[in-house]
């Protein structure tokens, strides 16, 4: 197909309904952590980057499998059933009825429910990496060697496969996972958001094996990984037997291989060992690079998503591969040929400390959007604390007072006053207005809970209710909280768009009922009246009054309880921005960069090495994050970019001793000596031909 083998269609349609189904799972799994199974915040991300880290571990696997024992055919087929099997496996163990059998909208039996998801991940660990470094090469082996300009152009084919699955994925997954379903109780539809990256997994696999007729299949020659392991092995080993100051030393330990390696593959060996050694700091980019499907979409949950249509947490990850979209062809074509002009020798290495540069300024920019959500976010009661506040319903103004600890406080009608903390005792709370005088006696109150005291004066009289304010953090994902109470003298039954949510009788408030987040309107029923809500917000809570009709509209009055999340989700774009800008300076140079210093035949093996990096680079995360026991969170930002900053500051110095060599002259120049050699093995062989003839 104009020059193109056919089966590269299967293979790079299989990449993208893997790549779909690897990002899809991802995007929603910090989330799933946190509200399904319910861990905190720390638990979701340590597990998240075990499983991330897991990933780029076990593509050392899969290259050794591929090349040693069953090939890159057998080897992408196997470990694709072991994928599609473990996202089938989360999938289920996502799916909250499983063991709800009291039907109350949690599941019985959460262990099993973990136990599942841990199982999928390991499987879904195993067979996306193994396949990771086995997918692409297979791909450019389906090539002849004249075919140099069709095989750059499937890789680039390859790469859009990989952004357009990731970019499609993140956007509908999120919105999968926000919509409702469930047998017994309404969830959060996880089985769906994981359900359908396992139903594309199992495309990829069909579609790949489709295909298997037309591909040229090559067969497995041994790992040049584990022969560079055996020559390094074999130096150490050599080098310690032979440590007595009697042996000479030699130019470079390497050489004390030479015993049992030829000269080629020490020096191979030299060259892939001198990169190596410059992506022991490359760490540390990664442990901030991978913390936006974590820390980065926690953020997210507590700020307000409103872009015209509610934007989910999980859906701000998309801003990434948009970017890369953009930012490639604008640094390549742009920015790179400007530094040249201004003839700055910018090398591969310098990009790359600029790159590490850029994304610890990301990270400070995470922090001050951080410090803004804090002074937004509302303070709840801490251990041996409780909060009080007093809500008006009635028509007439009142004076409190708590006591013996606090001075008097206005209370306007149609008012509540912000929560109060005191100590966790019973407490005394005095109400006067006019020639009303009461005491009241506040008693029960529980260490770490808020509480309501509603009110209303009749006459000379007054009414009251102590009221249990059952949450003490923000609402989840951005989602709202409502509930009403009745002002009036009368029972009212109460729906909320045709649902009923609660009879109550005077002065008695309903459970909270939980509303997405977003502009979206509601309206408000009470007996023969109703009344279109205002717009929620994302993440608030309201106590809603509902008074009496005036010509069938319903008087309602809004009672703030926690306000709704005020810093836009757009204020993350310019992290996402610096850290997009630094992936580009910093991911594409050094694959280009470690390919132009390693020999051709140990491509591999650098590969491997720069997958190992992102996966330190996650291991980095669970270590820092758990050793730091910082409090806040942006100063967990600001110690990340920090750390990233001085590992930039020593890059830059390892990187002024680096010695840029070319491998192909390298290689060119062992080739002639091997040529010379034999030449003079074959007129040895002529010449002791011609003597014995003699």
């Amino acid at each position: 197909c104009s020059g193109f083998p056919l089966s590269i269609l299967f293979i790079v349609v299989n990449e993208f309904c893997e790549r779909f189904s690897y990002y899809g799972m991802r995007a929603v799994l910090v989330l799933y952590f946190k509200f399904f199974l319910h861990w905190d915040d720390n638990l979701a991300t340590a597990i998240y980057h075990t499983f991330v880290a897991l990933c780029y571990l076990t593509p050392i696997l899969g290259a050794i499998i591929a090349d040693s024992w069953l090939g890159k055919f057998m080897t992408i087929v196997s470990l694709s059933i072991v994928y599609t099997i473990g996202q089938a496996v989360l999938s289920v163990g996502s799916i909250n009825d499983l063991s709800d059998h009291n039907q109350d909208g949690s599941p019985d039996n959460v262990p099993l429910h973990i136990a599942l998801s841990m199982i999928g991940l390991i499987l879904i660990a195993l067979g996306t990496g193994g396949i990771k470094p086995c997918v692409s090469a297979f791909g450019g082996d389906q090539f002849e060697d004249d075919q140099e300009k069709q095989r750059s152009t499937f890789f680039s084919l390859f790469y859009i496969a990989i952004n357009a699955g990731s970019l499609i994925s993140t956007i509908i997954t999120p919105s999968l996972r926000a919509t409702e379903c469930g047998i017994h109780t309404k969830q959060r539809c996880y089985p769906l958001a994981f359900g359908v990256p396992a139903v594309l997994m199992a495309v990829a696999l069909i579609v790949f094996v489709a295909g298997s007729r037309m591909y040229k299949k090559v067969k497995p020659e041994g790992n040049i990984m584990l022969q560079v392991c055996k020559c390094v092995g074999f130096a150490i080993k050599n080098r310690f037997r032979h440590r007595s100051k009697q042996f000479p030393k030699r130019e470079h330990w390497l050489d004390w291989a030479s015993e049992k390696y030829d000269k080629r593959l020490i020096a191979q060996t030299k060259m892939v060992l001198k990169v190596l050694f410059l992506y022991i700091p490359l760490p540390m980019f990664w442990a901030l690079f991978d913390q936006q499907g974590s820390r980065w979409t926690l953020q997210a949950t507590a700020m307000n998503g409103d872009f015209g249509i509610a934007v989910q947490p999980d859906q701000m990850q998309i801003v990434n591969p948009i970017l890369i979209i953009i930012m490639v062809p604008v640094v390549d074509s742009l920015i790179y040929p400007l530094i040249k002009k201004c003839k700055i020798n910018f090398t591969p290495l310098k990009k790359m400390t600029v790159g590490m540069f850029l994304a610890s300024m990301a990270f400070v920019a995470a922090a001050l959007v951080q410090v803004q959500i804090d002074k937004t976010s509302p303070v709840f009661p801490a251990a041996g604390q409780t909060q009080i506040r007093l809500m008006n319903l009635g028509n007439v103004p009142v004076t409190a007072q708590f006591q013996p600890q606090l001075q008097s406080v206005h209370v306007a009608p149609k008012e509540a006053v912000n929560y109060m903390i005191f100590k966790a005792s019973e407490l005394q709370l005095d109400i006067t207005s006019g020639s009303l005088n009461e005491t009241h006696l506040l008693e029960g109150l529980q260490e770490g809970k808020r509480y309501t005291y509603a009110f209303q004066l009749l006459g000379t009289d007054s009414v009251s209710n102590l009221i249990l304010d059952n949450v003490t953090s923000k609402p989840e994902e951005g989602q709202n909280l409502i509930r009403f109470i009745n002002s009036g003298v009368s029972t009212v039954d109460i729906t909320l768009d045709d649902e009923t949510v609660a009879v109550l009788p005077p002065l008695s408030a309903s459970n909270y009922t939980t509303i997405p987040g977003g502009h979206s309107r509601y309206a408000i029923k009470s007996e023969t009246c109703s009344v279109l809500s205002k717009k929620f917000g994302f993440g608030s809570a309201y106590t809603i009054s509902i008074d009496d009709c005036t010509q069938g509209i319903l008087n309602i009055t809004y009672f703030e309880d926690i306000p709704p999340s005020s810093v836009h989700m757009a204020w993350q774009i310019p992290q996402y921005f610096l850290l997009t800008c630094g992936e580009v300076v910093f991911s594409v140079t050094g694959l280009e960069f470690s390919y132009s210093q390693a020999p051709s035949n140990m491509k591999s093996v650098l590969q491997a090495g720069w997958l190992l990096t992102v996966a330190v680079g996650n291991i980095i995360v669970l270590i820092v994050a758990g050793a730091s026991k910082l409090s806040k969170q942006w100063a967990e930002y600001v110690l990340f970019a920090a750390l990233l900053f001085v590992v930039c500051i020593i890059f830059a110095v390892m990187a002024t001793f680096y010695t840029y060599v070319d491998p192909n002259e390298i290689e060119a120049q062992f080739d002639e000596e091997e040529k010379k050699a034999k030449k003079d093995q074959d007129d040895r062989e002529k010449e002791a031909e011609a003597d014995s003839k003699m």
